[in-house]
């Protein structure tokens, strides 16, 4: 059984569980301490306010003792996925922000590139890797991935602008699978556990 923790301090935390529980041998666990997160094989990072995430991450005492064992986890391999907020907690650089937050994948985001929560819209995109046709993408106040490092792989694309990429273990999308009824994109990121 593959124990997927999906951190749960605040946004779409039981969205990503519930998808979870719809793939075979993955037991979901919310993630709020650096105890749970020791017990989990990979974590996702779910939608939500990256202001107030990031700031229970850096200046609450047990948000930092997660934030540090996060991070450590991540540099041996550790595999992570961020949605949206969490593209934005995972991004080395953020264009429109001075605030940093984990800064462990090599890009750049642009938060609320595409407007407010009234400019929220939904399509269908082609994710590299991904069998059986476009993939349903529902942004909401979605950053735009802006720039990449030359060891990420960009998996998806909407009117030129990058809404999916990898690195190694980490994974970063700027829309919401959780909210579809595809789950084709969260057994994708399962799948990191395989190839460990």
């Amino acid at each position: 059984m593959k124990r997927i923790g999906v951190l749960a301090l605040q946004g779409g935390v039981a969205e990503h569980a519930d998808m979870l529980k719809r793939i075979p041998d993955v037991e979901p666990v919310l993630v709020k301490t650096a105890e749970e997160l020791e017990a989990t094989d990979a974590l996702i990072i779910p939608g939500g306010e990256s202001t107030a995430v990031g700031t229970i991450l850096t200046h609450d005492s047990r948000g930092q003792a997660l934030r540090d064992l996060l991070v450590s986890r991540i540099r041996q391999g550790f595999p992570v996925w961020g949605t949206c907020m969490g593209a934005i907690l995972l991004a080395r650089n953020i264009r429109n922000d001075h605030r940093r937050h984990l800064a462990v994948m090599d890009i750049e985001v642009h938060r609320n590139a595409y407007g407010s929560q009234l400019d929220s819209f939904t399509v269908s995109e082609p994710i590299l890797g991904l069998d059986g046709g476009p993939f349903p993408m529902v942004f909401i106040r979605a950053p735009v991935i802006s720039e990449v490092g030359p060891g990420v792989q960009v998996l998806a694309r909407h009117k030129g602008q990058i809404v999916a990429c990898r690195q190694d273990n980490l994974l970063a999308s700027t829309f919401h699978p959780e909210l579809t009824e595809d789950d084709r994109f969260h057994r994708y990121f399962v799948s990191f556990l395989q190839i460990k």
